[in-house]
């Protein structure tokens, strides 16, 4: 039998082309086609139906078009094949007509090694058909091959309904390589999809091993703690909480960790002299902790560094010579400044012969600008005082490097405590005490506070490197391809700040594995949970952005950076309105639940190309369990049937069981009892007991 593109021409016709366009063709059905179940194919389907499939004879193979809408039109009485008929009188007849949306070509390429015909599908039409032509329906084999064309499907993940319950298998690389966005109602199956696919995915990559761990790594923002014991049957998964428990370890994100646009939007740092101060502070504290032993002529370097800068910056400003009240601030603070400059009997010859060659100088350069009102400063002076003060900081151990401080968002450690004084000595050193009261005020109110110190103390103990095998994994993925980070019980006023430095350093890491590997990344994929509250729009003309805005713009740089360093983004959410339009712009692939309301409907048809929105009509009444899968994951869109997740692999999102509560019975007659003890949870509210553990303490140390 011949399996040329026109083979069953007869057999599977089911009608003619009516109209052709670039994104939709129309089609008049025959009398003879099937109205229900076509039984020409293989096997019993039901036709015509809505997002199904059909193929059109073309030079390159078959055109595979997906049916939009089908609809009667009233029209003159067809003619038949074979048949004459007479003496008809010519009333309106009902035709149905069908409405088509172009997808690609099926292409012939072989027979298998079982004698099956091999098709494979492509995206684009090169040619289209014109009026007249034939439609025929796809036989099993082809309908099956529409959906299951692609190289390198590896994890399978459902079924379409829509083909033959054809397998729908995706390519790793391109699912998670170029970002994912699972978006749909509540209780529509994101959750479970999320979750099977890291499951899914890991369970052929374990396959493919032979039986090994895969080196892979998966971190899962939770915000919700649904996900705490939904990869329990995976061998070592790392889970991290804000109160630790049996398989739960303590949640730490320490203060160095944070960055300066972070440490700037978690204390509302004003523009013009907060954060200056605060950026300042930082480069202080991350320089000062180093070394084990600072020595008099080590915090004289210092400081002769920080009043370099100082000077600098005085200079830029022109304040020196800007007026006569410029000029007069100027002059009392390098009045403080130089009272800050005081001798010391262990400096060595070199170091006291400059140190008093400086004192002179300034002593000099003070003394020409007396007085109430003093002159203006030239910047000859002050290129002067400039060149005095980095030679003598030369003597003392620096260099020209040195004089620009430190990057203030180095992760070095240091206290709370620390960074406290360094703000005041900044503050102080820079005549600016007055103005950063209230900056202080909020990093005491973060150092005092019980619930942060959890989450954001010190932790003296905790290295960068122990941090980063914890939580992004070890080598080979030894301790573990999964990481969930439960964010659920954080503090609301830094769980921001929190998630973005998790996915910031996340970033910053992998940037360097690229770096010190010669260009080669190590693929990784960050999971974030309820994406619309961490990565909401926000207004980009705000001077001092806030935490939340500081946390989305982390993730924005994510979806336009990662791909390079191997970091790919999924993003599950309800409310895609509300997501930032960068982020979803820069999602490839697109995995669609169930989806009611009219801004989300919206906002989603934006995302696909014209000639594709019929399918996401269906939006509105897919069952759960049911999703849209599009975009560079897919060779087409297709309705798949995500494969089922046992009850203890599915994350705990499952709807309030208020019948069974009320009837005291479940739906297997099972009793349920539901008791309460509302001071236990007022004494975990209030910290009680944590307090009396914290005075037992004391007063054993005593």
């Amino acid at each position: 039998m011949s399996m040329s593109p026109l083979a069953y021409a007869d057999s599977l016709r089911i009608g003619t082309i009516d109209f052709v366009s670039p994104d939709e063709i129309k089609v008049l059905l025959d009398i003879e086609a099937p109205d229900g179940v076509a039984l020409n194919t293989g096997t019993p389907r039901p036709f015509p139906r809505i997002n199904g499939y059909v193929l059109i004879p073309s030079d390159e193979g078959h055109l595979v078009a997906q049916v939009e809408w089908i609809t009667i039109e009233r029209s003159q009485y067809p003619k038949r094949k074979g048949m004459q008929d007479f003496g008809l009188v010519d009333l309106p007849y009902p035709l149905r007509k069908m409405n088509l949306n172009p997808l690609g070509v099926l292409a012939y390429e072989r027979k298998n090694a079982h004698g099956h015909d091999v098709y494979r599908f492509r995206r684009g039409v090169e040619s289209y058909p014109t009026v007249g032509d034939a439609v025929l329906l796809p036989t099993q084999n082809q309908l099956r091959a529409i959906v299951e064309s692609g190289d390198n499907r590896h994890v399978l993940i459902g079924t379409s309904p829509l083909a033959a319950n054809a397998e729908v298998k995706i390519d790793p690389d391109r699912l998670f390589g170029r970002h994912l966005a699972v978006l749909g109602n509540t209780g529509s199956g994101k959750s479970c999809s999320v979750a099977g696919l890291i499951r899914w995915s890991m369970d052929e990559a374990r396959k493919a091993r032979g039986g090994a761990d895969p080196n892979a790594r998966f971190i899962v923002l939770d915000p919700n703690g649904e996900y705490a014991n939904t990869f329990r049957g995976m061998s070592k998964v790392r889970v991290f909480a804000v109160e630790p428990s049996e398989g739960v370890e303590q949640l730490q994100i320490p203060l160095w960790f944070w960055n300066s646009a972070e440490w700037g939007a978690f204390t509302q740092a004003s523009a013009k002299t907060q954060r200056p101060t605060l950026v300042q502070a930082l480069r202080s504290v991350r320089d000062g902790v180093f070394g084990t032993m600072v020595t008099p002529s080590h915090e004289m370097r210092r400081y002769l560094r920080t009043l370099v800068s100082a000077i600098q910056v005085e200079r830029n400003s022109g304040n020196p010579w800007k007026g006569a009240g410029p000029a007069k601030g100027f002059r009392d603070r390098l009045i403080r400044w130089k009272e800050g400059l005081a001798d010391n009997a262990s400096f060595d010859a070199a170091e006291s012969s400059a140190f008093n060659g400086l004192i002179q100088h300034i002593t000099t350069l003070l003394a020409a600008h007396g007085g109430d009102w003093p002159a203006i400063f030239t910047p000859q002076e002050i290129g002067a005082l400039i060149g005095v003060l980095s030679s003598t900081h030369s003597v003392f151990g620096g260099s020209d490097t040195d004089i620009l401080p430190i990057d203030a968002d180095v992760p070095r450690p240091f206290t709370g405590e620390q960074l406290l004084r360094s703000v005041e000595a900044t503050a102080e050193l820079l005549g600016v005490s007055e103005y950063v009261e209230t900056m202080q005020m909020r990093i005491r109110t973060l150092l005092s506070d019980s619930r942060m110190k959890i989450v954001s103390g010190t932790a003296q103990d905790l290295t960068l490197d122990d941090w980063l095998r914890n939580y992004i994994g070890d080598n080979q993925a030894s301790n573990g391809s999964v990481t969930v980070i439960d964010l659920s019980l954080v503090p609301a006023e830094v769980v921001h700040i929190i998630t973005a430095v998790i996915a910031r350093m996340t970033l910053e890491a992998l940037q360097r594995y690229r770096k010190l590997h010669h260009g080669k990344t190590l693929p990784t994929v960050l999971v974030m949970e309820e994406a619309h509250t961490f990565i909401k729009r926000y207004h980009d003309d705000a001077e001092n952005q806030n935490s939340a805005a500081i946390c989305c713009q982390v993730f924005e740089k994510i979806s336009r950076e990662g791909r390079k360093f191997g970091l790919g983004l999924v993003l599950s959410s309800q409310r895609p309105s509300e997501l930032s339009p960068t982020v979803l712009s820069q999602c490839n692939s697109y995995l669609l639940h169930r989806i009611s309301n009219d801004r989300d409907q919206e906002l989603v048809h934006k995302l696909v190309p014209d000639n594709l929105r019929g399918l996401l009509r269906d939006l509105p009444s897919l069952p759960s369990r049911h999703a849209i899968l599009l975009g560079w994951a897919s060779e087409l869109p297709v309705l798949v049937q995500m494969n089922a997740l046992p009850e203890q692999h599915r994350p705990k999102s499952d709807d309030p069981d208020f019948w069974a509560v009320w009837s005291g019975k479940d739906s297997k007659g099972q009793t349920v009892e539901r008791t309460l003890d509302w001071k236990s949870i007022a004494d975990d509210w209030q910290q009680i007991g944590a307090r009396a553990q914290e005075q037992d303490l004391e007063n054993n140390d005593g």
